[in-house]
């Protein structure tokens, strides 16, 4: 029990940071409801964040909370994540380099009753952090410079809850709840050099409370003796998540320095209201012997059905703010990737690390001007490698490198090169010891 409370107290401590921090620094996250964040733990990026048909015991795998089950009975996981990441930025003849680092993830597991696994935690689902400006020459007598000013931060947050049950041999349910909460504050400021404009701004905001909730399925087939393959199934209810989006339109006399603020936060006069989408997976994964395995996962999300909060005008030029459809596509993603450890009970050290490696490539799920936003190309390896000491030879130190690309025509190119590490700390808590 004290371990117990000593794992809760640590993880309480640990998601205090995580919720503070910001994991980008991409233009792009100013669209929809910012960057969509990596949804899987340190062993799943070194495969480029496969993970649908993964089925063992030693890792938390909360991509697909049916592998729950498959936790071994004397276990109690322990899982974060932390990452570092170099962008650079491309547009035309201009570059700049930018670098953070944020807490990524925590998560734990254990077998409550045979067949039957627990999973809780914090994971990241969207990323908000941008600020940057443009000035460009006014078409006037004065030559009067316009400069735009974007500047954002925030992102939305799971608190999670799991369980993975196996009814039957070779197939297994499960469900995450989550709970979503988190906020964000997107700011563009128009300011003139002629010192008789006025200066306006625009201030987006939104505060998140509400569910998410999860599915998963998997089924294994075994082919031989040393071979089998599991077949993973997610799918992910979307509905609509509250949050109050409303726009603050402020314009402030650059000479009184006197503001006059106009808010817009309902439409027919009922609040507005974010949405999350219904979201699809579909994975396959190859195992032989435990020592090779190679999958291949698919992920189909809704965006398209999504209305966002849109600022216009209506038929008889009265400034608006409300919910429309069209600035969201459908996202697709598929991933592919492999791990092979050779011998995991050889002396051999090389033997016993864990090689990994994966590539991924994904559609956008927004719109910029009315044309397809930044499509996204990636790829990874990564190592785990096996902590061994007098009393603990099952946790692992997971690091792996990745590189993302997010182009699209005539917008900014985004390279990033990201290092994660994750430890999973994977005790023998529930053994009973015989003194003889």
């Amino acid at each position: 029990m004290n371990r117990y409370i000593a794992g809760a107290f640590l993880m309480a401590l640990v998601t205090q940071g995580a919720v503070a921090q910001s994991g980008t620094n991409s233009p792009y996250s100013q669209f929809g409801l910012g960057v969509l964040s990596e949804q899987s733990s340190g062993f799943n990026r070194g495969m480029n964040g496969l993970g649908l048909g993964f089925h063992e015991g030693n890792q938390v795998n909360y991509l697909n909370p049916a592998s729950y089950s498959k936790i071994d009975s004397l276990s109690f996981i322990f899982d974060a994540g932390i990452s570092g990441q170099i962008s650079n930025f491309k547009e035309g003849n201009k570059k700049l380099n930018a670098n953070n680092s944020s807490f990524e993830y925590v998560v734990a597991g254990f077998r409550a009753f045979k067949h039957f696994g627990v999973s809780f935690g914090l994971i990241p689902y969207t990323n908000i952090g941008y600020s940057y400006s443009v000035t460009e020459k006014v078409n006037d007598a004065n030559n009067t410079l316009s400069t735009s000013t974007y500047d954002g931060n925030g992102g939305l947050h799971q608190v999670y809850l799991g369980m993975g049950w196996e009814p039957f041999d070779g197939f297994a349910i499960g469900v995450n709840g989550s709970y979503l909460y988190g906020n964000y504050t997107k700011i563009l400021i128009n300011s003139y050099s002629d010192a008789f404009a006025n200066t306006l701004t625009k201030r987006y905001s939104a505060d998140v409370r509400n569910y998410k909730v999860d599915f998963g399925l998997q089924y294994t087939a075994r082919l031989s003796a040393k071979n089998r393959i599991t077949l993973g199934l997610t799918y992910g209810m979307g509905h609509k998540i509250g949050g109050s989006p409303k726009m603050e339109l402020v314009s402030t006399n650059v000479q009184t320095q006197v503001a006059d603020t106009t808010t817009y936060e309902s439409s027919d006069g009922n609040k507005l209201q974010l949405e999350i989408p219904n979201t699809f997976g579909a994975g396959l994964m190859f195992n032989h012997n435990n020592s090779l395995k190679i999958g291949i996962d698919y992920n189909l999300q809704k965006w398209a059905s999504v209305a966002s909060p849109t600022y216009g005008t209506s038929a008889n030029d009265k400034p608006t703010y409300m919910m429309q459809k069209g600035a969201y596509k459908d996202r697709h993603k598929i991933t592919i990737g492999t791990e092979i450890c050779p011998q995991r009970n050889s002396r051999n050290f090389a033997k016993r690390v864990h090689y990994r490696a994966g590539v991924s490539y994904a559609t956008p799920y927004y719109y910029i001007n009315k044309q397809d936003g930044p499509k996204e190309i990636s790829a990874s390896i990564g190592f785990g490698i096996p902590i061994i000491n007098g009393y603990n030879n099952r946790s692992i130190l997971n690091i792996s490198a990745q590189w993302v690309q997010q182009s699209t025509k005539n917008f900014i190119t985004d390279n990033t090169f990201r290092i994660n590490i994750g430890l999973t700390f994977n005790e023998r808590w529930f053994a009973k010891w015989k003194v003889e």
